[in-house]
């Protein structure tokens, strides 16, 4: 039985991804902080079938302890301060989570057992204030938040030992991936969940930021495939996993509102204090690598992934009320 560490596991990534593995016959340990308060729901449904470690990626014992625990054949490394806006009031913890987290996640493998394949998420935000149009692995870096210069150090991090000490360490450059396990205080969600919330007469205004944004949006579930992947390839690289679609911020909004039947003009009002202090224009990733090398493509469009998440929410609020 193959044997795989996941920290940020009770993300929505990390639940996804736990549901895959174990759909492929994995044992699946989790590496989770210590908390007063837990939050498992994205992973209830499946959490007796998952093995639990507490450590945290600011502390290296105790991630080198559960590295020693768990013996894993893989490790996904899927925890990070993972949202934008909180990066910038939050920098330093942004830099030790997302940044330096990486660093002690591989030296638990360089020290304890460098047979473990390494998955570190990478992000498009790297890319930032993007020097060319559409990104591909070799576009150069121009990272626009603290979270985005993090998430740089981690993947050349990842490129360095990888290249020093010959380890299976490899880096999915991720685009935006969404799904219906997204948190609240992600834009996708954000209006998905507020559009349901005016349709059932919980809420009358919408309130955003920049809506000329561009991104290039799939589905969560798609993409955990490609991490998996990844590394069962005969060598580590890096890949960017993308639908190579661009769509606007007001696009987003157009389709969850037109979904409900709704006119979305009449609710959604611009509010400047949701604009970032350096905002990224454009993001669309060229994963034609992924495509060629891993097999890997997108299953879910643009429209679907909108659709699936606002009945979601819809039906969600609906029960609830």
């Amino acid at each position: 039985m193959v044997r795989a560490l996941i920290t940020g596991i009770t993300g929505q990534d990390g639940s996804y991804l736990a549901e895959f593995l174990l759909g492929k016959g994995y044992k699946v340990y989790g590496m989770v902080r210590r908390s007063s308060v837990e939050n498992f729901n994205r992973i209830e449904h499946i959490r007796d079938r998952l093995k639990f470690i507490q450590a945290d990626l600011l502390d290296q014992l105790s991630i080198i302890d559960a590295v020693k625990e768990s013996r894993p054949d893989e490790i996904y490394n899927l925890g990070a301060m993972s949202f934008v806006p909180t990066s910038w009031r939050q920098p330093v913890l942004t830099g030790e989570f997302t940044g330096l987290g990486v660093t002690r996640m591989l030296e638990a493998v360089r020290h304890m057992d460098k047979n473990i394949k390494f998955y570190q998420a990478s992000s498009s935000e790297m890319f930032g204030k993007a020097k060319e149009v559409p990104q591909d692995e070799n576009t150069p870096f121009y990272p626009r938040s603290p979270y985005g210069v993090a998430k740089v150090y981690g993947h050349y991090m990842t490129v360095n030992y990888r290249e020093s000490y010959d380890l299976f360490a490899c880096s999915g450059i991720l685009f935006n991936h969404e799904s219906p396990r997204r948190g609240l205080e992600f834009v996708t969600k954000k209006v998905t969940y507020n559009a349901a919330k005016i349709k059932l007469g919980l809420a009358k205004d919408l309130y955003m930021g920049n809506l000329d944004a561009k991104r290039d949006w799939g589905y969560a579930k798609d993409y955990i495939e490609a991490m998996w992947l990844m590394l069962k390839q005969d060598s580590p690289e890096d890949y960017v996993i993308s639908t190579e679609e661009a769509h606007s911020v007001k696009e987003w909004v157009e389709v969850s509102f037109k979904c409900l039947d709704l006119d979305w003009t009449k609710y959604v009002k611009v509010d400047k204090k949701y604009i970032r202090p350096a905002d990224v224009d454009l993001l669309v990733g060229d994963s034609s690598k992924a495509k060629k090398k891993l097999g890997w493509k997108k299953k879910v469009s643009f429209e679907q992934l909108v659709k699936i998440m606002v009945e979601y929410d819809y039906n969600y609020l609906k029960k609830h009320m």
